[in-house]
Parts: structure tokens; C-alpha cells; sequence
């Protein structure tokens, strides 16, 4: 194989343009024999298609010639260039298979580095407008525990933070991911994505429903437990158009596109309250609420902190708690609210200073019945 057949090679395997390669070869080459032989004028070298390699070195002209791969004597410059002096410099054409192993080495190991470079800023170019938004790939391979996702030709690295556990990411899955970042903080750049980012779910919706990304309908916060259950809660700045119901979809069909995506993940869709009473009322869904009592203040720090003291009946509190305290959870991070949850009769031993016996179907003590925001 050719030196032009391995450029073309590599060109479309790493998708780069041939001339690029070319002229990165062309210098690279240079740059080795001008190191290898120690010449102190210009190296030039040219591949052309149909002629193959042509050389030029410029010659230092000197009085005593040591080195004749970069050196001309005086009588043999001035037959070329009638005005010459000794320190002239004379370009003459060599023969490129001289440069010999060393020098071909060099130029080899210079070349890796310019693809490299050249690859690096591809990716930062095609991945830095991505950032923020979904892609799809396949699962490539598996290193350690992070897996790789092939992108157009680029491998992203989905590491293991952004695994959702229940996942299996078999080799060749496809699958979409969430471009969380452009590391060039090392030698080599990485693409990092996600399977578990918030925006993962937003940008899905973004996608499934074409209110959402044409502004009629807004989302206007999400909370996931990646793999298990997510809340997002959503606007519409139309009042004849219902936002839950353009999330969910005629039969259900946008909001099912996601879960199947997102692999069984359940998704509940709440409307959006300005009120906080009546948004937190909602986003304890599918519980009912009897009474919500809100109080503000300021903390050492001088942060606001937000609490919800909520009422449901006793039926309803192992609903609204959820299991493991994750549907109170989801609430407390959909609004923003510190939420404490108890049923009537907690609610009324409180207020008479009994103690309160925790729920068994709540978790193991009164912390399960609170979401932090």
C-alpha cells in the first residue's frame, strides 16, 4: 500500500480531510530530517499524487565542507548562484529515501501527534455545540467500569456516576445520552455523558412533544431517581392547550416513548402551580393532602429555607411518603420545599406533645416521612 492509499485510509477512518493529513505529513517529514541531519536552512518536502515524494534542503554555503547533507562549498554554490557568499543559503533537491529510519520514525511519531490534535479539535468542535442537548450511539465497548458510547466516529465515555444501576448497556445498544461535557483537562479530550442527568428527561420531553419545543407548553422542573421514578412538572402559556395531557400523548404514546427509552423508569407529569400549596399538593400526587402549613426563614447563612408541614389521612400516608421515602423525596426536589409529612394522628399527638410513633409502612423512623428540596 501506497503512502497516498494509507493517507486516504486514515482519513476515513478518523474522518479528516485528506489534504489536512497531507500537509501535516509534508511538515512532520521536514521537521524530522531537518532534526535528523541537523540542518540549519529550510527543509521542504511535497508528496504529489502521481509523482510521489520530491525533497528540497537549503544547503549553508561554508568554506569547508563537513557535512554534505546540509553543507555546499563555495566553488560548487557559485556555479549555481554567481553572487554567493559563505552563510548563503542554496535550496537543492534531495532524495527523499535518504532521510533514513530514524528520521522516517520521527516523522511517524509527529504525524500520531498532529492526528491527534487534529482529531481533538474536531471532537471539542462537533461536541461543544452539543453540550446540553441528547445524542444517540451505540454501546462500543466496556473499560473497567466505565462504558463507551460510539457517536459519529467518536467514542464518549459514560462513566460510571452516570450509570443508571439498572441498566445493562449490552455491546451495540442503542441507546440516547445526555452531553454533559467537553473535558480537556488531560492529555486526551473526552466526551462525558450521561444516562442519568435531570436533562436527560427534559430533553426526551423536548423531543416527544412538539408543544414543548415550540414554547407552548414549558417544563418547569424535574426530579429523578434515575432507573426507578422521576416527576416533572410542566405549564402551558395557552390556556385552550392542556399540558399534561400534550406530555402524555393520544393514548399515551409520547410519555411511553420515554419510559421505554429510559427502560420501565416511571414518569409522573404534574401541571405546575404558582401557588406553592397547591403545587406541592400536586406534586405529592397520586397522594391526597388535607392541610399544608408553609414557613420561611432565613438561615445562618443567610439562605432561605422553605418548609412544608403536610397533613394526609391515615390511609393515605404510606402513599404519599412512598417507598423508601421516594415519592416525598421527588415532591421536595420538583418544588423546592422542604416537605414533612404526617397523618392525622401524628399531626394531633403533636399538637398535645405525645410522642409519635413512626409509620411501619413509612421506613424506620420519622425521617422517611420528609423530602429535602
Amino acid at each position: 500500500m501506497d503512502v497516498m492509499q494509507q493517507l486516504n485510509q486514515i482519513a476515513q477512518e478518523r474522518d479528516l480531510p485528506l489534504e489536512e493529513l497531507q500537509l501535516e505529513l509534508e511538515e512532520a517529514l521536514a521537521a524530522a530530517y531537518k532534526k535528523y541531519v541537523g540542518a540549519r536552512g529550510e527543509v521542504n518536502v511535497k508528496l504529489d499524487p502521481r509523482k510521489g515524494w520530491t525533497a528540497s534542503v537549503e544547503k549553508e554555503v561554508v568554506a569547508v565542507v563537513v557535512e554534505p547533507s546540509f553543507q555546499m562549498s563555495l566553488v560548487e554554490a557559485k556555479k549555481r548562484k554567481e553572487d554567493v557568499e559563505i552563510g548563503d543559503f542554496i535550496p537543492m533537491e534531495v532524495d527523499p529515501n535518504r532521510f533514513g529510519r530514524i528520521a522516517a520514525q520521527t516523522a511517524k511519531q509527529v504525524l500520531s501527534q498532529k492526528l491527534r490534535e487534529a482529531e481533538t479539535r474536531r471532537i471539542h468542535d462537533v461536541f461543544e455545540e452539543k453540550i446540553g442537548d441528547i445524542v444517540t450511539g451505540t454501546v462500543s465497548r466496556r473499560d473497567d467500569q466505565n462504558i463507551y458510547i460510539q457517536v459519529n466516529k467518536v467514542e464518549a465515555e459514560l462513566p460510571r456516576r452516570e450509570q443508571v444501576p439498572t441498566e445493562r448497556y449490552s455491546a451495540n445498544a442503542r441507546l440516547k445520552v445526555y452531553v454533559y461535557k467537553v473535558d480537556d483537562s488531560q492529555r486526551r479530550l473526552k466526551v462525558i455523558v450521561s444516562r442519568t442527568h435531570p436533562n436527560l428527561l427534559r430533553k426526551l420531553f423536548e423531543l416527544e412533544v412538539p408543544e414543548i419545543n415550540t414554547g407552548v407548553v414549558v417544563i418547569k422542573s424535574v426530579a429523578r431517581e434515575p432507573g426507578q421514578r422521576s416527576k416533572i412538572a410542566v405549564q402551558s402559556t395557552d390556556e385552550r392547550v392542556d399540558p399534561i395531557g400534550a406530555c402524555i400523548g393520544p393514548r399515551g404514546a409520547r410519555v411511553q416513548a420515554i419510559v421505554d427509552e429510559l427502560n420501565d423508569e416511571k414518569i409522573d407529569v404534574v401541571p405546575f402551580k404558582e401557588d406553592p400549596k397547591e403545587f406541592i399538593i400536586e406534586a405529592l400526587s397520586p397522594a391526597k393532602v388535607n392541610s399544608i402549613k408553609l414557613t420561611e426563614k432565613k438561615n445562618d447563612r443567610g439562605d432561605m429555607e422553605k418548609h412544608a408541614y403536610v397533613v394526609v389521612p391515615e390511609s393515605q400516608l404510606s402513599l404519599a411518603i412512598g417507598k423508601g421515602g421516594q415519592n416525598v423525596r421527588l415532591a421536595a426536589r420538583l418544588t423546592g420545599w422542604t416537605i414533612d409529612i404526617r397523618s392525622e394522628g401524628q399531626a394531633a399527638a403533636e399538637k398535645t406533645g405525645e410522642r409519635v410513633a413512626p409509620d411501619k409502612n413509612a421506613g424506620r423512623d420519622n425521617n422517611s416521612n420528609r423530602g429535602r428540596g
